[in-house]
């Protein structure tokens, strides 16, 4: 008898530590003990003080499984935290419902421009590369790239220009740890997540060239908003206020410009400043050996190259162009585009396997899940209206001092919450507003001015803000090149005090 007692111990303890061990996998164990308590102290906190309170301390608990996103992807603890703010009544499933099909577009330019992208990425590797190589200058480099992807994003959106620079990055370092870890340029087998086959001379360089990419990839985010901030289809809540305030594309860029054009040169001025001083973690060169190994690798490329693979260059190329100008006359919404290219790229390229098709979508999909979490938090603060009060107090100021608390108001909480939800809120309100009479035409349009301008250039302070940064942060590139929600933060805070500031002088004084 105590022997069967003795083994059921054994077992249950056994079950015990395994059960452990499954839940959130290899996240370490403070993490997951942290995730449980916050799953323990929600029910609690919500019958022991109210919904508004426990709402705001759910949008903590997300960010917090935002910020830890190296340790362990958002999508299983965020997903946790929104399935139980339904369960307790907090939101319900057809609210979280309605934010995915409101944001329905963001989903599908997801799930097919980023899996287009994928089929595009020689192109991309063998324009980069030669821009890399023959642009020594640091500071000129990435200057080059925040203007090309805020230009970029003015005309496509910052979604598509940032899977463009994720694919460019993780394509230059996968090149580069091959040769660290001692394997030929044609390994394509390699595995550049794992460092344990570097060589331990290379190991420096590899270093370096981790905090070259991410200065690099960080200028490029920031630029796309920058773009995205300009033209009605830079960024989807662009779209939104253009409707709701009768602007078309050309008006609309008239209206921002006294705003976005300076927050432009400032930006760019920003970025040559952190190159040359270094501060923030910019400042690193590429190293000598790598640029030798990308310069190699350049030349056996084109030794090697066949007419096949000429002609896919030149398709790749044909196809980046309908691309460009399907976006920008907006031909059809961004998603159906995206499956346009990945129609065109795959069959003029000869990819008709099912299994080499699969591997497109593996970068986008996760993410795309992890946008409906992040809408089910968004549905949370709509149920339990969450920034009403800042709302209130903003719209019952006097006008004059309206459009910078409204430019303040919206990037605050844009930088804690999705932006295109903050502006929808504050559109709605303005335009109710107009509709009875509160408020002139003239007064409406300023206030437009500083939502739009308020939802995109402060929100770059976090990767909560804008998704192309939240895409950033949970792509594959984050951890090769070691950047992480703090390390984003820290980046992107030069950025954010220049801009705001900028941005906020021009909407007092200029609009």
């Amino acid at each position: 008898m105590n022997t069967y007692n003795n083994a059921l111990t054994a077992s249950g303890n056994g079950f015990g530590r395994a059960f452990t061990e499954n839940f959130l996998g290899e996240a370490p164990d403070w993490y997951k003990l942290t995730i449980a308590l916050f799953l323990i102290a929600n029910p609690v906190l919500l019958y022991a003080t109210s919904p508004f309170i426990t709402g705001w301390v759910l949008i903590g608990e997300f960010i917090f499984t935002l910020a830890m996103a190296l340790k362990c992807y958002p999508l299983q603890p965020g997903g946790l935290l929104a399935m139980e703010a339904v369960l307790l009544g907090m939101t319900s499933t057809d609210a979280v419902y309605h934010e995915v099909t409101e944001n329905f577009e963001v989903i599908l330019l997801l799930m097919f421009m980023v899996a287009g992208i994928y089929f595009m990425k020689s192109l991309l590797l063998f324009v980069f590369t030669k821009i890399l190589i023959n642009v020594k200058s640091k500071t000129l480099l990435s200057v080059l790239f925040c203007a090309v992807a805020a230009v970029l994003s003015a005309f496509l959106d910052a979604l598509t220009v940032t899977a463009v620079l994720i694919a460019v990055a993780v394509g230059f370092y996968s090149v580069y740890h091959r040769v660290a870890s001692n394997q030929p340029h044609h390994h394509h087998d390699h595995d550049h997540s794992n460092d344990d086959h570097v060589v331990e001379y290379h190991r420096e360089d590899l270093d370096q060239f981790r905090a070259y990419l991410r200065s690099l990839i960080m200028h490029g985010a920031v630029g796309t908003a920058l773009g995205g901030v300009t033209t009605l289809v830079g960024e989807p809540q662009n779209l939104l206020i253009a409707e709701k305030a009768g602007w078309e594309f050309l008006q609309f860029f008239l209206n921002m410009a006294p705003v976005t054009i300076p927050s432009f040169f400032a930006g760019l001025l920003t970025c040559a400043l952190l190159e040359k001083t270094g501060i923030c973690g910019y400042g690193a060169k590429l190293p000598g050996a790598v640029r030798d190994v990308l310069v190699n690798f350049s030349q056996e490329e084109e030794k090697k190259r066949s007419s096949t693979d000429v002609a896919e260059l030149w398709i790749q190329g044909i196809v980046a162009v309908i691309l460009v100008l399907s976006l920008a006359f907006h031909v059809a919404e961004v998603g159906i585009i995206g499956l346009m290219i990945i129609v065109l790229l795959t069959a003029f390229n000869g990819v008709v396997q099912e299994a080499r098709i699969g591997h497109a979508f593996e970068e986008a999909l996760p993410f795309t899940a992890l946008l409906v979490v992040f809408f089910a938090i968004v549905a949370v603060i709509h149920e339990q209206h969450l920034f009403e009060p800042v709302t209130h107090f903003v719209l019952g100021l006097e006008p004059a001092q309206q459009p910078g608390m409204l430019f303040l108001a919206n990037g605050i909480l844009s930088m804690i919450s999705d932006n295109v939800f903050v502006a929808t809120v504050y559109i709605n309100e303005v335009k109710a507003a107009l509709t009875a009479g509160e408020i002139t035409r003239e007064h409406f349009d300023k206030l437009a001015i500083a939502i739009n301008t308020g939802t995109n250039l402060p929100s770059v302070a976090t990767p909560n803000g804008q998704a192309a940064f939240l895409f950033l942060l949970t792509s594959a590139l984050a951890p090769l090149i070691r950047l992480s929600y703090g390390r984003m933060v820290i980046m992107a805070l030069p950025y954010t005090v220049v801009l705001s500031l900028v941005a906020l002088v021009c909407v007092i004084y200029m609009v």
